[in-house]
């Protein structure tokens, strides 16, 4: 019997409850619509545990919030989610993610259905469906972080103590975004257009549906802030990272000369005869 080429991919229990969204079909009128992504930070390998960047984007206003975790466990990263959610300024309403089992999964749907949010997937290898948090990914981590590998609770407490804080703050209050309005085909050209490009902060300030009090309180941030200080605490703080990083691979040389002088001395002292 002849076993055939290709299988149809049979989902489990969990991914059929999940629905399908294209990027069409999720509603960029209201905030609250989350794009979500973990960026591996492996380097040359993907080998063993390391730092994963959760980003999160709202498709409406491009308010993201980022966090690192360890790995792609399923906790770490419903935890990560958690803690993105609770330093937003307003409510989420639904979270979008691909595919991949860090997302799709017991823990994670529990957590959604518990705090209300609905929860949709991308199909699979079709990253458009994902395509505002994708654009984040570059702009919004890999800009700033690069392709090391950070494996470490230290390199992870220092990306968290800067998304939590800086990068957020600069990337929300003074980085603008625009939005795509509509986009219409004449012949073989599609054109699109664009509204003016707007911070995050100001389309949340637009928004009916964010409380006076806290428009209020991000009125109290924005006032506090000077961009200047921000981009060059960034800084400050992405150079103590890389030394971190130097550090941590300087100590791996000298682990594994020692390691390779001890098997050297080890072999020397067995008798000729012996070997």
């Amino acid at each position: 019997m002849v076993k055939a080429k290709y299988h149809k991919k049979i989902h489990p229990l969990l991914y059929q409850k999940i629905p399908v969204k294209v990027f069409a079909e999720q509603d960029r009128s209201v905030l609250g619509n989350m794009q979500i992504d973990l960026v591996e930070h492996c380097g040359a390998s993907a080998a063993g545990q390391f730092v994963n960047t959760l980003d999160t984007t709202d498709i409406s206003s491009g308010w993201t919030e980022q966090e690192a975790v360890m790995g792609k466990g399923q906790e770490p990263t419903k935890e990560g989610i958690n803690q993105a959610r609770t330093r937003c300024p307003f409510s989420w309403v639904e979270i979008h993610s691909d595919g991949g089992t860090e997302f799709i999964n017991a823990h994670l749907f529990a957590y959604s259905t518990d705090t209300g949010l609905d929860f949709s997937r991308s199909r699979a290898y079709k990253k458009n469906d994902n395509c505002l948090v994708e654009q984040k990914n570059y702009t919004h981590v890999r800009r700033l972080v690069g392709y090391l590998r950070y494996d470490t609770q230290e390199e992870m407490e220092l990306l968290n103590d800067l998304y939590r804080n800086e990068q957020r703050l600069f990337k929300n209050f003074f980085q603008p975004v625009i939005k795509l309005v509509s986009k219409e085909r004449v012949g073989g050209k599609l054109h699109r257009t664009y509204d003016k490009p707007k911070t995050p902060y100001q389309r949340v300030l637009e928004s009916p549906e964010v409380s006076e009090k806290k428009k209020e309180e991000l009125l109290k941030v924005y006032l506090s802030l000077n961009p200047a200080e921000l981009k060059r605490q960034i800084e400050k703080k992405m150079d103590t990272l890389y030394r971190t990083y130097q550090n941590k691979i300087h100590s791996q040389k000298v682990e594994g000369k020692k390691k390779i002088s001890l098997r050297f001395s080890e072999v020397r002292r067995i008798p000729v005869s012996v070997r």
